[in-house]
């Protein structure tokens, strides 16, 4: 099976295709839940394993477990700097040597650098930019998020659409409000817990009682403990995390909205529901230093024509406002946010 050919669709059987489109969500929580799978597909456990493992050594999947909510556990803010040409990969090195920042891109725009910190306090993340600020010489642009309209980055890609989520109707997006301050109230276990699966679950045929073995608890208290974090909202979803980049959804663009501020919740959350807005939030404006914008939407495609198209859609039927599209040209970084300095802090 080949990624980078474009083939690796037509190698994928008709079972292959459901766990992948299938099972980016909603991963049983039960302590064998690869039989619950297979029940599913009509297959054995044992088969079901051996193809989430294929899948993952194809590069299809970049891993297998929970999808984590930085903002929830910790303190995260979005940032950027307007690196200088000429110091460009120094300014990339200083921000990427701090572990809290887990990701980090070039965007076309005169704030060129957008990189993402999350810390376990509001005051540890703030030093991490006001060191960032002091060894770089630069303004850093901190826009952390305040809501959340729509976030989720499941959605099939074995099939030929043009751009994310191409063949479905709607989502749905409600807004809600996000602290700045880290707001999960995590016991012993769950932190024991959060770092133990933080870069996924083993693949096994137990994995959440091959968990409990290292946190040194019984099975029924990590699935109690999982059920607890998925409820506060500590994580997202339990599943198959696709590589959306080598299964084709390499075109993407965050855009950048002014919207009057008494429209905002009602179309952000108009936005949300469209399927082929896959991030919708609203971050502050910072007029001082000259960023108008408090609305930011990412589209994702396959063709960098179809994700243009929908941008326009969206500017002349939803979002009659002024907007700025910074594309991403280069990833500077791209890590999973690290637990360790987030819930030991």
């Amino acid at each position: 099976m080949s990624l980078q050919s474009g083939d690796w669709r037509a190698a994928l059987d008709d079972v292959d295709a459901a766990l992948v489109d299938g099972y980016q969500s909603g991963f049983p929580v039960t302590e064998r839940p690869f039989e619950v799978v297979g029940d599913d597909l009509g297959i054995e456990a044992t088969d079901a394993l051996a193809r989430v493992r294929d899948l993952r050594e194809a590069g299809v999947f970049r891993r297998f477990g929970a999808v984590l909510n930085p903002p929830v556990i910790g303190s995260s803010t979005l940032a950027a700097v307007s690196a200088p040409a000429d110091r460009f990969d120094e300014v990339a090195d200083v921000i990427n040597d701090h572990r809290q920042v887990n990701h980090n891109y070039r965007r076309e725009h005169e704030w060129n650098m957008w990189f993402v910190v999350t810390a376990g306090s509001r005051a540890r993340r703030d030093a991490i930019i006001e060191d960032i600020e002091a060894r770089t010489g630069l303004d850093v642009l901190v826009l952390p998020m305040l809501t959340d309209y729509y976030i989720d980055l499941e959605f099939p890609v074995v099939n030929g659409d043009r751009f994310a989520r191409e063949s479905i109707s709607e989502t749905d997006a409600s807004a809600t409000r996000i602290s700045e301050d880290a707001a999960a109230n995590l016991s012993a276990l769950d932190r024991r817990l959060l770092l133990e699966i933080q870069d996924g679950f083993p693949l096994s045929e137990t994995p959440y009682r091959d968990v409990a073995a290292a946190v040194d608890a019984s099975v029924e208290d990590v699935l109690d403990s999982v059920a607890t974090l998925r409820a506060d909202g500590c994580i997202k979803r339990i599943g198959c995390v696709v590589n959306h980049v080598t299964t084709g959804f390499d075109n993407n663009c965050m855009v950048v909205w002014d919207v009057p501020d008494e429209n905002l919740d009602s179309w952000g959350e108009t936005v949300g529901s469209l399927p082929y807005v896959t991030l919708c939030y609203h971050r502050p404006r910072r007029p001082e230093q000259d960023w108008p914008y408090n609305l930011f939407t990412m589209i994702h495609g396959r063709e960098a024509e179809a994700v243009d198209a929908k941008i326009d859609e969206l500017a002349d039927e939803y979002l009659p406002v002024d907007h700025e599209r910074l594309y991403s040209t280069e990833t500077l970084k791209q890590t999973g946010a690290r637990y360790d300095d987030i819930v030991g802090e």
